[in-house]
Order: C-alpha cells, then sequence, then structure tokens
C-alpha cells in the first residue's frame, strides 16, 4: 500500500477519534481505511491506535508517530505550496531554443527586448539549425519554422515567416529581369539546400494556383546569409525569409523580384515540453511573441517596440 497515503489517513482517524468519520470526510470505503491503518501498524511492529466500542484513541507511540507524521503533512503542504508559487512567478532562467539565422537575427533582439521588460528572468539561448530533444537539452521553449510534427510536445502558433525573391539591380541588368516562372531556368539561382534541396522553387501564380519550377545555379549552400551576401555581390537570385532580406531590401542592395507570385510561408511556433504543465514565464514569454509577429512584422526592425513607436 501506498505508504504517504496510509500516514495521511492514520492522521485524519487520529483527529477525528474514527474510523467512520475519517472515512466519510476522505470520502474513502471505511474497509479501506482499516486495512491502511492496519497494514501501517504492521509494518511498524506497533500498535498505534486502542481500539474500544466509543471509539479509538492514540497509545503512547500512536501519539509520537501522529506528531511525526503531522510535521511530514506540513513539510509536503509547504513543497507543494512552493512548487505552485515557482509557476506563478515571472522569474528564474528560461532556456530558449531556435535555429541560427532565425535566432541570431530576430530572437536576439526580441528576447533582449524581453528581459528589459521582465527584469528577474535570464535567458539562455540555443540555436542550432537541427531538431533537439526538448527534454534531453532542457529547453523550456524552442522557436521553431515551418510545419510541425504531430508530438506529445505543447505549442503555441505564433506567426508567420514570409520569403521573398531577390536580385541586385546590377544582376538584373546583366541577365535581365525575370517576368514568367519558364524564365528562372536561364538564370543564375543561388538555392538554399535545407529546404529547397531538389532545385525546385514552389510559388502560386496570380490566380492562386500552386506552381513550380526547376532552376540551377553555381552556389549552393545551407547558411541564409552566404546566400544574402552572394545576392548582393550580383551574383544571381534568391528566395529567402523577408527576416533575412529586410535590411539589404531597406537599403536598395537589393530588391524583390516577380512578387506577383507568392512564395509558401513558414509558420512560426512556441514549442514546450508538456502541453499541461506550462510555467508563468514560459506563457509571459510566449504572450510577449505573439504581440511581436503580428501584421507585417518581418519589415520592421526586431529590436524596436512597434505599440511604442
Amino acid at each position: 500500500m501506498d505508504r504517504l497515503a496510509s500516514m495521511q489517513l492514520f492522521v485524519r482517524v487520529a483527529e477525528t477519534g474514527s474510523f467512520s468519520k475519517a472515512s466519510a470526510d476522505l470520502n474513502i470505503a471505511q474497509p479501506t481505511v482499516t486495512k491502511h491503518v492496519a497494514a501501517l501498524e504492521q509494518r511498524l511492529g506497533a500498535r498505534l491506535l486502542n481500539r474500544n466500542t466509543r471509539g479509538v484513541s492514540l497509545t503512547e507511540i500512536g501519539a509520537l508517530y501522529y506528531e511525526r507524521c503531522k510535521a511530514i503533512q506540513r513539510e509536503m503542504d509547504e513543497a507543494d505550496n512552493l512548487a505552485a508559487l515557482l509557476q506563478k512567478k515571472v522569474r528564474g532562467k528560461l532556456r530558449v531554443g531556435t535555429s541560427v539565422a532565425f535566432g541570431r537575427r530576430v530572437m536576439t533582439p526580441l528576447l533582449l527586448r524581453f528581459m528589459a521588460a521582465q527584469p528577474e528572468i535570464d535567458i539562455d539561448l540555443s540555436v542550432e539549425d537541427r531538431y533537439v530533444n526538448l527534454i534531453e537539452q532542457g529547453i523550456d521553449v524552442a522557436i521553431r519554422l515551418g510545419r510541425l510534427a504531430d508530438s506529445s510536445l505543447g505549442a503555441r502558433y505564433l506567426g508567420l515567416n514570409p520569403w521573398v525573391m531577390v536580385a541586385s539591380d546590377r544582376y538584373l541588368s546583366r541577365a535581365g529581369e525575370p517576368r514568367r516562372l519558364e524564365d528562372l531556368a536561364h538564370h543564375n539561382c543561388l538555392i538554399y539546400s535545407t529546404v529547397q534541396g531538389d532545385d525546385l522553387w514552389h510559388f502560386t501564380d496570380p490566380k492562386g494556383g500552386p506552381r513550380s519550377v526547376r532552376v540551377s545555379g553555381r552556389l549552393r549552400s545551407n547558411n541564409l546569409s552566404a546566400l544574402l551576401e552572394a545576392c548582393r555581390e550580383h551574383m544571381g537570385l534568391a528566395i529567402l525569409p523577408w527576416y533575412v532580406a529586410r535590411e539589404s531590401v531597406a537599403s536598395g542592395a537589393v530588391r524583390p523580384v516577380m512578387t506577383e507570385f507568392a512564395l509558401p510561408a513558414q509558420e512560426i511556433h512556441a514549442v514546450y515540453p508538456s502541453p499541461t504543465l506550462v510555467s508563468a514565464k514560459v506563457s509571459t514569454l510566449i504572450a510577449f511573441l505573439q504581440d511581436c509577429f503580428v501584421d507585417r512584422w518581418w519589415l520592421a526592425d526586431p529590436g524596436t517596440d512597434l505599440a511604442k513607436e
């Protein structure tokens, strides 16, 4: 039998002076209470209660045991209260995981804003381009891009991560500006191997129909910054997340191309180990990020609090 449960039942019997009253208070069948106390006495090798027709009373050993059980019960209650209190407080270390480019360009400035607003939160940011096991790595919340696989993890939708095709004016003046998807076959396309590893670029045409076109080029990389740099150096066309291309578009180093053909956008999710036991610090960060990934967030400086502008 459960040792703690037996101790708790014994305490209630001692306090009510009756097996029947204890069973009624705890909504447990009286024979169950009797068996628990009997098992406790057998395990201890001592009688804890005197039983007679008028009820029960504590033996000398029972009285001493009762005081220790009450002390243990108080310690358990305090532990439960402490856990509940910490669960509600927005304080302590928060381990956050995300991909390298998104972490450097978007999450770092956002987390700095979050830390300024939550001075009792410490952030441990881990960035890598592979999905890690949150529980094994001790990650409190991971920010993931793309469709989520079915799992037992908790998840909250944050927003969308749109992509854009860009090129420099010098490249376009040399190679010609593409007008149709078929024109891409004649261009040097800078391929992001993590997503477009099959050399297929996917679009939605102006009528809403899905289109795919096979491309080729001299540079393929799993690093978005490398592709942006090649694009800025007039090497060809690139499809990049808007958050990567934003500053270069704003400065005129590159510009959007074929904007009438929409590119697939990635969903952004916050993922955490348990769908039910979510701490206050994780919930607070998620609420903060949901406010950040609204409207056309990818065109704004992530270090700027748009709500204050």
